[in-house]
């Protein structure tokens, strides 16, 4: 696989911006530390283990100790296991915990019943505001046992594939619970995908049964994701049933393979014998999105996946007893599955299931669900937290947020001037904003401010430091560690950890040329990042995202940083795109805050000057274009594909629109895009 060269120039942004006098009050109280065997009981038994930083070491150099001593403690064995852990990065060979048998719906549900069994487990924040449901461990473990009875009275059997088409809502958790009750193996797709893509995950994971609902809301829109379903099953002989629940009262098909789902489960036992599951068995497939030609299954397995994504949970967001954990979102990706499901419930928490958007029914929707659910850890999208800011912080204001101790954010890069609003504004500047970093092969978060020694800083949109147990490193071109601080390399992991996908489902040659063999020895994660000159590290942005202008090769996130900093612009999008003189040249779409009124004219110059003045003036973007909205998924992704499409006039190749929020953005980019090539070259002549 041939790499591309990755040696950033970084300029930290907020070096001199008020930002940085913030620090001091973002950072950890030590009132919430205590002495290290009171933070992690098992670190009393590691030798010379005295603090935070003498664990973080024992993680990473005494590994096999340090996650044998945390999985024999915080996971309930049906059979020990003899061997930690048997891993090779250069064959891609990942095995922890052998010789061990558990049932991660016991660690999540049986074990809780014992101590705590009316304690709420998921608060289901409808579509509908001020319509919450909440269900406690013992109803959720009863229900979960008549949905897994309802599988296996529908033929499923331990190792068989099921499919679960479904927004945020109770029944997809009861039905990934269900499967790993009996062994079978779950398999979400977000229910903003279209038929096509749905049929092609079912059929490379060749489900026997598919779980959806008659209709789901979101946004006071109805989504028909049992006619989606039909499309899909027109290419998928090897679907059985289909069982379906009810979200509205509209009456949808049925056909000779529907069964209702409610009415099947009221016949149902609340009772179902957990099966024993060896500790490297398929726990669950999940598809990357985005990707170009057949979808890549992700395996990820019982036993580590649920250590690493219950530890991350309690120790990255300080999470207690008691608190309300809510993180907005959706189920169908990886956050949803280790920090809506595994990671809280296997710890016994609380979590949040958020069904709707964050504007409806208005812009104070996230705000008013933290006043009235008590949330205490606020888990989103920089994507949503920039949409925010275009709207009047009086629309946060105006909700009581006094329950808030963490802030954190997933999914991309976040920019200075959206941590800001969200350290200052969301969290009243009293709450650490946590920018973590990790990937759906990755499991669970690898990289973040927390955990951290007592009073540690937490600087403006960096990740910081690497989990317990993870080791990153940064290399050149060739391969080379770059162990200087200071530096911008490729990321990589230099050790196997518990969390981390085992392989691409019958493709195991793809997933060692995707992630071991462009760096023999290491995990490739695809990123690039820069390590600080205190050794913290800063997430640029994929390797894939890195432009060549004139020989200067840039992170297209480093030049959205600098563009973001404007005050009126909300969030932007560059892109690359073939240039006749420099090979390659810098295309920017930049959203502006409501009710802004500036000249095109005059914006693009302070642009421009804010780029040159950040990073270089061969980084400042050819074309700067205004747009209303960037092209994004149902899931708050940036469509940048598209993007590239249009700005490189390849209209017939935009491919699949359906996962898009609102497709009629295309067609004002289009037009826009013609715009401004046409008043350029009105310019020019």
């Amino acid at each position: 696989m041939a790499l591309l060269g990755f040696v950033l120039r970084r300029v930290l942004s907020g070096h001199t911006s008020p930002l940085w006098k913030q620090v001091e009050r973002c950072r950890i109280s030590s009132s919430r530390w205590y002495n290290i065997s009171a933070y992690m009981p098992e670190a009393a038994a590691f030798p010379y283990v005295a603090d935070y930083s003498d664990l973080y070491k024992y993680s990473v150099n005494q590994g096999d100790s340090f996650w044998g001593a945390v999985g024999r403690e915080r996971l309930s064995w049906m059979k020990p296991f003899h061997t930690v852990q048997d891993c090779d990065f250069r064959e891609g060979k990942i095995r922890w915990f052998e010789g061990g048998q558990l049932n991660v719906a016991v660690n999540c549900l049986d074990r809780h019943i014992h101590t705590c069994p009316d304690r709420v487990a998921l608060i289901w924040e409808r579509d509908e505001p001020g319509t919450e449901v909440k269900i406690t461990y013992s109803q959720l473990l009863e229900e979960t046992c008549r949905l897994a009875n309802v599988l296996k009275r529908h033929g499923i059997v331990k190792g068989d594939r099921v499919t679960i088409y479904m927004p945020p809502c109770p029944q997809a958790v009861m039905a990934m619970l269900a499967c790993a009750r009996i062994g079978a193996v779950h398999t979400l797709v977000f229910a903003g995908f279209s038929a096509e893509a749905l049929a092609d995950r079912i059929k490379d994971a060749e489900s026997k049964v598919v779980v959806t609902m008659n209709q789901a809301l979101r946004g006071g829109k109805t989504i028909e994701l049992k006619r989606t379903v039909d499309q899909a099953l027109k290419r998928c002989p090897s679907v059985k049933h289909v069982l379906v629940a009810t979200r509205t009262d509209s009456q949808v098909p049925m056909n000779d393979i529907d069964i209702p789902l409610e009415e099947e489960m009221i016949k149902e036992d609340v009772t179902c014998d957990p099966v024993p599951m060896e500790s490297e068995d398929m726990l669950f497939l999940l598809y990357t999105s985005g990707s170009t030609g057949r979808p890549k299954g992700l395996v990820h397995t019982q036993a580590g996946y649920l250590l690493y994504s219950a530890l991350t949970h309690r120790y990255v967001f300080n999470y207690q007893d008691g608190d309300v954990f809510g993180c907005v979102a959706d189920i169908g990706w990886i956050t949803g599955h280790s920090y809506i499901v595994y990671g809280p419930l296997c710890n016994g928490g609380t979590t949040v299931l958020f069904e709707s958007t964050p504007v409806y029914p208005n812009p104070g929707r996230y705000w008013e669900t933290v006043e009235r659910l008590k949330i205490n850890q606020f888990y989103g999208a920089p994507t949503a937290i920039r949409l925010l800011l275009k709207y009047k912080d009086e629309w946060v204001k105006k909700y009581d947020r006094s329950s808030l101790k963490t802030l954190g954010s997933v999914g991309e890069p976040i920019n200075s001037e959206a941590w800001d609003w969200y350290f200052r504004v969301v969290g009243d500047g009293r709450c650490p904003v946590l920018d973590t970093w990790w990937q759906t092969e990755t499991g669970g978060i690898c990289i973040s401010p927390w955990p951290a020694p007592p009073n540690a800083e937490i600087l403006p949109a960096m990740a910081m430091r690497p989990f317990f147990g993870i080791q990153p490193v940064l290399l050149d071109d060739e391969g080379k560690g770059l162990y200087a601080n200071d530096m911008s390399g490729a990321l990589c992991i230099a050790r196997p950890w518990p969390g981390v996908a085992r392989t691409i489902y019958n493709d195991h040659q793809r997933f060692k040329e995707t992630y071991f063999q462009p760096y023999p020895g290491y995990f490739f994660t695809g990123d690039g990042a820069y390590r600080s000159k205190k050794g913290y590290y800063q997430i640029i942005g994929r390797l894939d995202d890195v432009i060549n202008v004139s020989g200067h090769r840039l992170g297209t996130a480093e030049i959205e940083d600098a563009l973001n900093q404007n005050v009126v612009i909300a969030e932007s999008a560059v892109i690359g795109y073939p240039h006749e003189i420099k090979g390659e040249g810098a295309y920017a779409f930049v959203v502006l805050k409501n009710d802004v009124d500036v000249s095109e004219d005059a914006l693009e110059k302070d642009l421009r000057d804010i780029v040159s003045r950040k990073i270089a003036k061969y980084a400042v973007p050819d074309y700067i274009q205004v747009v209303k909205q960037l092209p994004k998924t149902r899931s708050g992704k940036i469509m940048r594909r598209v993007l590239r499409k249009i700005v490189a006039r390849k209209l017939d190749e935009l491919g699949d629109l359906t996962t898009l929020d609102d497709q009629k953005v295309v067609e004002e980019i289009i037009s826009g895009h013609a715009l401004l090539l046409e008043r350029n070259s009105t310019q020019k002549s």
